[in-house]
């Protein structure tokens, strides 16, 4: 994300939030980020409250970005199962970019361990939000268990994520798309 010197204090600091806790982690201190946002700890401490609080308005933020680079387009687009696989092949597509670490909802979910975090409610509510869509879909194409069939799609989801975001799988070969058909077929969508 780049940073132009007409943006606000505030949105310099949450594109840098953005991207440090991306690549570097939950972990990285205040003067980083102010650092990287050319922004003065003073400053940053009376846009918000705390780090945390950064970090959480960081998230629900890139939850509409996060939200478009899955998403199959108009409802109209495809059948429920072609937009559940969508979502599967958008992930392999973007899992290949060099500066790919993983869903960054499920690594603050892990890097946090806190469920009361307030980034940790973010990160929760975006991925309830995958899984919603998921169940929708799975409605929608006569899923036996719309519920289990979502709550399987959104553990493959995350496990391929983790994994390619750690770089130990590779999902260019479309394992991820495969999982979920067998899936899909297992649950009977059309």
């Amino acid at each position: 994300m780049a940073m132009t010197d007409d943006a606000s204090p505030r949105d310099r600091l949450l594109d840098a939030a953005a991207q440090l806790f991306y690549r570097d982690g939950v972990s990285i201190g205040v003067e980083a980020l102010c650092r990287a946002a050319g922004v003065s700890k003073r400053s940053m401490y009376q846009l918000f409250e705390s780090k945390d609080e950064m970090l959480a308005a960081s998230l629900e933020r890139q939850l509409p970005r996060y939200e478009a680079q899955l998403a199959p387009g108009p409802e109209d687009a495809g059948s429920p199962r072609e937009r559940i696989l969508h979502v599967f092949e958008r992930l392999e597509k973007v899992s290949v970019a060099a500066d790919y670490h993983g869903c960054r909802y499920l690594a603050a979910l892990v890097e946090l361990k806190d469920p009361e975090h307030p980034a940790s409610v973010v990160a929760r509510a975006g991925k309830e939000r995958l899984k919603s869509i998921f169940r929708t879909q799975a409605e929608r194409g006569g899923a036996r268990d719309p519920e289990l069939l979502a709550r399987q799609l959104l553990l493959v989801f995350d496990g391929a994520s983790a994994r390619a975001g750690a770089r130990v799988e590779v999902l260019d070969d479309g394992l991820a798309t495969a999982t979920a058909v067998a899936l899909l077929d297992a649950a009977g969508v059309k």
